[in-house]
């Protein structure tokens, strides 16, 4: 299993990421990882992000912007 991030603008169209990560052994690495990042993902364009594992949505569209 692979766990991948999707990179999206807010219309929820693909965009690549300021950082490119790897593909995720599991989902709390996923997480921690987008939780160290985000703020350079938000800054290189990425407005939110959908989680996946293999082919399969697991949540998201989760926003980057900070409340």
């Amino acid at each position: 299993m692979a766990w991948t991030w999707r990179f999206e603008k807010s219309d929820g169209t693909e965009t690549e990421p300021a950082l490119e990560p790897e593909e995720f052994t599991t989902q709390g690495d996923a997480e921690s990882w987008i939780g160290e990042f985000w703020k350079e993902l938000l800054e290189g364009g990425a407005d939110q992000v959908t989680l996946f594992e293999d082919a399969t949505k697991i949540y998201g569209p989760m926003s980057l912007q900070a409340d």
